[in-house]
């Protein structure tokens, strides 16, 4: 049985990639520090004898005992709320965090994929976005935490195949969404329908007129799987290039939740991208990858899972305490 570590493993992608692994057949070791993740998306995969959880913060050293195959790095805040709040903490995870990771891969002779974004593009000058792009970040700005560490990550990473030979992959994440998300993290698709849940009025930054584009989680899963298990040592986008603007898309929200409240408008944060589509050429040709579920069906099983939360859940606030992590 091929070994498999997955950091980030509790959070919203990380779960999803658990859950692929071991139905594909791995032992899967799941670790996560648990700042933004959540224990509750993998506990149903802890009677299970091939899979095992290891509580800790990859910034510090990481050993794993026996053989590893594969390395999957998805430890990181994504969410606005969070980077924010921890802003050092997120630097220190892209670069220090993938440093660690990276040693280990090249002692356990594993190949490695790294969770990249498509906030390395910034705000960006070029649309679509293909790879080759070299974006538009602003890096003293307050999103420069989260872009940066991203690019750092790229850096080191190819890095480490150039001068180490280390079979690496880097995906480039576009706006993923599904079951597990985070009702009150501050990404549009959450906070919209946590809001037409709520009976409240749906919030729109900027004039809606800002595009994105927005994959589902078993689309954006496969697109992991197949780049892992390909030779492509790159970044690659992996989206949905149907893209949509902010306002139309609180539109499609509100007739499918059926609220009657209304969209109301606010100021739009500092670098918030105003365009977001990728191009996803390489993916179609050299992983045979496109995506399959339409923003329909994606966001109808998505309100389903948001709608059998507990009414606790959807009215209490975010309860992570940050405190140990503000200052460090």
């Amino acid at each position: 049985m091929q070994r498999i570590l997955i950091t980030g493993a509790a959070g919203f992608l990380g779960s999803h990639l658990c859950d692929r692994f071991i139905n594909e057949g791995y032992h899967v070791i799941g670790m996560d520090n648990l700042i933004t993740g959540d224990i509750r998306n993998i506990e149903h995969l802890f009677h299970l004898k091939e899979f095992q959880f290891y509580h800790h913060d990859v910034t510090k050293f990481v050993h794993v005992p026996g053989k590893l195959d594969y390395i999957l790095h998805f430890a990181s805040p994504a969410s606005p709320i969070d980077y924010l709040k921890i802003p050092i903490q997120t630097l220190k995870v892209g670069s220090l965090g993938t440093h660690n990771l990276l040693g280990l891969a090249k002692e356990k002779k594993a190949r490695i994929l790294i969770a990249s974004t498509s906030e390395v593009y910034g705000d960006p000058l070029v649309h679509p976005q293909h790879e080759e792009y070299y974006g538009n970040v602003n890096t003293i700005g307050p999103r420069g935490v989260y872009d940066e560490a991203k690019r750092f990550q790229e850096s080191i990473t190819m890095a480490y195949h150039r001068f180490h030979g280390l079979e690496t992959r880097i995906v480039r994440i576009f706006n993923t969404y599904g079951p597990r998300m985070r009702l009150n993290d501050g990404r549009v698709i959450p906070a919209f329908i946590g809001q037409a849940l709520r009976g409240e009025d749906l919030t729109v930054f900027g004039d809606g007129t800002q595009t994105r584009s927005f994959c589902y989680i078993t689309d954006q899963v496969e697109g992991i799987f197949r780049l892992l298990m390909s030779d492509y040592v790159e970044p690659i986008n992996i989206g949905n290039p149907h893209e949509i603007t902010i306002g139309e898309f609180a539109e499609e929200i509100i007739k499918l939740t059926g609220t009657t409240q209304k969209v109301i408008y606010k100021e739009l944060p500092v670098d918030d991208p105003l365009q977001r589509k990728p191009d996803i050429r390489k993916a179609k040709e050299i992983l045979g990858w496109e995506p399959k579920v339409d923003r329909s069906e994606g966001m109808r099983r998505t309100y389903e899972y948001f709608k059998s939360l507990p009414e606790s859940e959807l009215f209490k606030k975010e309860h992570k305490d940050f405190s140990t992590y503000t200052r460090m």
